[in-house]
């Protein structure tokens, strides 16, 4: 993919103008009498959910009128709704950092993202800054900067706990997705211990979410349950060697109802990869026709799982349902 922005649909490049405007350009507007902020948190949440179901055209789509109609509402003369707008721009450049990933443009992302965290700072939110900072952290991941990644997790899991904010369901998730971040990140640096220690210190307290009083739209936080730390150690465990211990971890689980379908995929495409490191590739097939069935956009979009067909394509033997899903990722030769 072109990293000048050259052969970019106009769709990306309504989304990259809508992150960093023309310079000199007019400043925003107050907004009108017909301006509902109810109404703009509604239309971002729904664009997050949008996201984790892979569907991406819809959410670059909205992204130019969502953030532009947030940075109407930062220039209100009320303070309150103000506030409100930075918060809802924050979460809205956070959905276009998100969508930057995935698109392969990973430092756009981070303009955004930086963006989002000086909007979130001036929200009066105290967990929106942690919030997109996780975001920042995966992004560094994805662009190898695995220091960089663990030390910002690390920074804000660690003023969390300092700031007593994991006492209510919404701060501990953020809590829990920022060391689940940091634990990937020292896996991936090697230090499968210290990963593993950090992933079982999340486990054990991902068991309070549903005991604690819920604050906010689940759409709008971070993801954090006993599945889905489940899921991260079934990840852990494939991308370390030990396909085995990610089958048992896997075996029998029971998704909670909130687990979005991104997450739903990454668990079916590492079982996947796990029956095919263990040369299982019947069951390989198996997970993959699965992942069709529940998150076949996804699917599509997802390298590892046109990896894992390629791999199992190279096979002397077929197992059944493999050319189908050749055919329906476009590699059947």
């Amino acid at each position: 993919m072109s990293s000048s922005g050259e052969n970019d649909g106009p769709r990306f490049v309504a989304v990259r103008r809508a992150i960093m405007p023309a310079l000199g350009g007019p400043v925003p507007e107050p907004p009108g009498a017909g301006f509902s902020l109810d109404q703009l948190r509604e239309k971002i949440a729904a664009g997050w959910t949008q996201y984790h179901s892979a569907e991406f055209d819809t959410v670059m789509q909205a992204l130019p009128d969502l953030i532009a109609d947030a940075r109407t509402a930062t220039a209100s003369a009320d303070g309150e709704v103000r506030r409100a707008g930075f918060g809802a721009l924050g979460k809205a450049l956070q959905l276009a950092g998100h969508v930057a990933v995935r698109m392969g443009k990973t430092d756009l992302a981070l303009i955004s993202l930086e963006r989002a965290i000086d909007a979130a700072g001036k929200s009066g939110d105290p967990l929106l800054v942690p919030m997109i900072v996780n975001s920042t952290a995966w992004t560094y991941q994805r662009q190898g900067r695995l220091d960089d990644a663990l030390g910002i997790a690390l920074r804000h899991a660690e003023g969390l706990v300092g700031a007593g904010r994991l006492d209510a369901a919404d701060g501990l998730k953020v809590w829990g997705a920022l060391t689940m971040s940091a634990a990937t990140s020292a896996a991936r640096s090697g230090d499968y211990e210290r990963a593993a220690a950090m992933m079982e210190a999340a486990e054990k307290e991902a068991a309070r979410v549903v005991k604690l009083p819920h604050g906010g739209d689940n759409r709008m936080v971070s993801v954090f349950s006993p599945s889905s730390v489940r899921i991260e150690r079934v990840r852990l465990a494939v991308q370390y060697g030990h396909p085995q211990d990610a089958l048992s971890l896997a075996k029998g689980m029971r998704l909670s109802k909130d687990t979005p379908p991104s997450w739903r995929t990454w668990l079916l495409l590492d079982v996947a990869r796990a029956h095919t490191d263990l040369g299982d590739a019947v069951g390989a097939v198996k997970a993959l026709e699965s992942l069709r069935r529940v998150a076949p956009t996804w699917m599509q979009h997802h390298t590892l799982a046109v990896a894992i067909v390629r791999d199992l394509w190279t096979l002397p033997n077929h197992p059944a349902g493999l050319r189908s899903l050749a055919e329906f990722l476009g590699i059947c030769e």
